[in-house]
């Protein structure tokens, strides 16, 4: 091999590790920075960053119920959006107990089409939501073939459209209402790469990354902050067909540790981050490959953890 040719070579290699170690380094490195090395005295709260209201949808389970709670605890009043009112009031009833801040519910189905949308404008009226946590979703584990049509409709209306619409509606609001607040899209790991045995589920995370990069374009010249919420295996219901995953461990935390690790980046201005420290650490090893060999590890792996396919 020539001298010239060696030293391409070389360079093409150097520019693929720089870029491997920007994407993954970016979201660390400024975590390091506001907690080590930024004058404490001077960060921000959550509510002084971002304001004092939010709005989390799916909020009666798991992440977003956690989410809830762990924004309460900053000090932020909380709407929580749900379907099921009986969770919906015993969560309001948590929050209160544990925190001094007002809730309000709002009971949504988001599988019922377009105007779940003016019900909840309606029943948001004239609270001054600053920050959005866009945590509503729904999975179908097992193959594209075990799913119906009502089922593949339910979850592209509460995966896809929700995110649009409310996405949408809510930096209409902040940039009318002149309010720097927050837009949280929780998507998923799955975000990554195709996904057999989830395949809607992981083409719905993949339209919310798109989405939601973009969108943050659009809404940082309001001041509009928006991130990209990434988390991969947490404890919660959605991974209920597999009893190893619902066991837990230290790459996969319960949704309290993480909702609590999450609200924390939120805090310290991360714009796309899986949330939780292992995350980082699992993705960082993951994307050392290229994606056909993620997508073959993959689908071993849901083999043999999953209980049903």
């Amino acid at each position: 091999m020539s001298c010239a040719l060696s030293t391409f070579v070389c360079l093409i290699g150097l520019y693929a590790l720089a870029s491997y170690l920007y994407e993954q380094l970016r979201t660390p490195l400024r975590l390091l920075k506001v907690r080590l090395i930024d004058d404490q005295k001077k960060r921000l709260s959550l509510k002084e960053r971002y304001g004092s209201w939010a709005a989390v949808t799916g909020s009666s389970d798991g992440i977003g119920k956690e989410y809830a709670k762990e924004l309460a605890r900053q000090g932020i009043n909380v709407i929580l959006i749900a379907r099921n009112k009986d969770k919906l009031e015993a969560v309001a009833k948590e929050i209160s107990s544990e925190s001094n801040v007002s809730t309000k519910i709002i009971v949504a189905d988001f599988t019922k089409g377009v105007s779940v949308y003016d019900h909840i404008e309606s029943e948001i009226g004239d609270k001054p939501v600053s920050i959005l946590i866009n945590n509503v979703g729904m999975g179908l584990p097992g193959g594209l073939l075990r799913c119906n049509k009502e089922q593949a409709q339910q979850l592209i209306e509460t995966n896809i459209v929700a995110v649009s619409q409310l996405s949408r509606f809510f930096l209409q609001r902040m940039r009318n209402a002149k309010i720097k607040g927050a837009i949280v899209n929780v998507s998923s790991g799955t975000e990554l790469q195709p996904l057999p045995y989830s395949a809607l589920y992981a083409a719905s995370k993949a339209y919310n990354r798109s989405l939601t990069i973009s969108l943050r374009c659009e809404a940082a010249p309001f001041g509009i902050h928006v991130q990209l919420l990434s988390p991969n295996f947490v404890v919660t219901k959605i991974n209920n067909y597999s009893k190893r995953i619902m066991k837990g461990g230290l790459f996969i935390p319960s949704a309290e540790t993480y909702a609590r690790s999450a609200v924390a980046q939120l805090r310290d201005g991360v714009d796309e981050t899986p949330g939780y420290l292992w995350h980082h650490v699992q993705n960082a090893v993951f994307l050392m490959f290229p994606w056909r060999v993620r997508l073959f590890v993959i689908q071993m792996f849901f083999k043999k953890v999953a209980d049903k396919l």
